[in-house]
């Protein structure tokens, strides 16, 4: 009977999980522009929000042709990058931030994959067999991660459009959501 009741509590607890993880980080979508019609401000940058309810809310996510970013604002600087992951397109609005060796990292909420919010370089903790005793190393696997340049201008904060001569990983899921996106993102 103790069995049945345990077995009981953990259920309704992963149902509790599974509901604050389907519910997740509060998001605002700020363009709605499969159209591509986004606000543009000086120089042909795109409007993102005001500076300071990004620093109120820590995060925020916008479509941008259809792309969708995440600007995060952390530890006194922002960042922006595609919001879903290079490895299985998870939704990095949802990750927490974490450090890591010094730098500011997302971290996937689906596979726990580690992204700089800097450079958008993906880290994973390994070992080199050859030391006599190898520790465990924070170390790169190189740029997965397309960041967005960001511009503050009167309190306004703006994102150079992507520049899509250069691929990265993201760049699939980026594309592969273009289309339905808030569904995926738990709108």
């Amino acid at each position: 009977m103790l069995d049945l009741i345990i077995l009981s509590i953990h259920f309704f607890i992963c149902f509790l999980i599974s509901i604050a993880i389907w519910r997740g980080a509060k998001v605002k979508y700020l363009h709605s522009s499969s159209t591509g019609t986004a606000e543009t401000g000086p120089d042909g940058l795109i409007y993102i929000g005001k500076e300071e309810d990004i620093k109120k809310s820590g995060r925020i996510t916008a479509k941008i042709d259809g792309r969708e970013i995440v600007v995060f604002y952390h530890e006194g600087k922002f960042h922006a990058l595609d919001s879903r992951c290079y490895h299985e397109g998870g939704p990095l609005c949802q990750g927490e931030i974490e450090d890591i060796d010094g730098q500011a990292c997302i971290v996937c909420p689906w596979h726990k994959f580690k992204i700089t919010l800097e450079t958008g370089e993906g880290l994973y903790e390994g070992i080199n067999p050859l030391e006599p005793s190898p520790t465990p190393q924070w170390q790169s696997k190189g740029v997965k991660q397309r960041i967005h340049k960001l511009t503050i201008d009167n309190g306004s904060v703006y994102v150079c459009p992507p520049d899509l001569s250069v691929s990265f990983d993201s760049d699939y899921f980026a594309e592969k959501y273009k289309t339905g996106g808030e569904l995926a993102m738990g709108k």
